[in-house]
């Protein structure tokens, strides 16, 4: 069986096409084989993601096929092919790029809670726990918290974060902070 110049063209188009539904259904083809080539600056799409990888091949493939239906040649119709490709494939990368870029990460580190005023959402019983809520620039952390003395807090009431142990912040009443002189962010 021979292959034409068109049906090589095609062939590329087509493994380029079923890859990009592929990536739709599951996301990156890369990630879920953990194999890694991206060249990235933020970790998180990068040039030779699936998506773009597959973009250029459907366009490579099919703009050839175009072209050599309209009887360019094969290095011709290889040159539209790829220009298309490169074309479209930066554009993706670009809206892919973009969008990666736009994602804020919803994680408080604990130094950023450190010294922090919050108020308390669910009462801290003596010797137990409850819940405080803090606003660390737009973002609200909700934590579970202890007192560092033990005493009861009351819903409502504002509270100092000292530190954090495991799973609970160690918290003590402003009131408390601000008799002895230290003051909160």
């Amino acid at each position: 069986m021979t292959f034409t110049s068109l049906t090589i063209f095609l062939i590329i188009g087509g493994i380029g096409f079923l890859f990009l539904m592929i990536s739709l259904l599951i996301g990156d083809l890369f990630d879920a084989f953990d194999f890694d080539l991206d060249l990235d600056t933020n970790g998180d799409f990068g040039l030779f993601d699936s998506r773009v990888i597959s973009v250029f091949l459907t366009t490579f493939g099919f703009i050839g096929a175009i072209a050599i239906q309209l009887g360019f040649g094969i290095i011709v119709s290889g040159l539209f092919g790829a220009g298309s490709g490169v074309a479209l494939g930066a554009l993706v990368f670009a809206f892919g790029y973009f969008l990666h870029s736009q994602q804020t990460s919803s994680s408080v580190s604990e130094k950023d809670l450190i010294g922090r005023t919050a108020q308390v959402v669910v009462g801290i019983r003596p010797e137990s726990v409850g819940q405080i809520s803090c606003k660390v620039g737009e973002e609200r952390v909700e934590k579970i918290a202890r007192s560092r003395n033990g005493q009861e807090i009351k819903t409502g009431q504002t509270v100092f974060i000292e530190e954090i142990t495991g799973d609970a912040v160690i918290v003590s009443l402003e009131e408390d902070r601000k008799e002895f002189g230290l003051f909160a962010k």
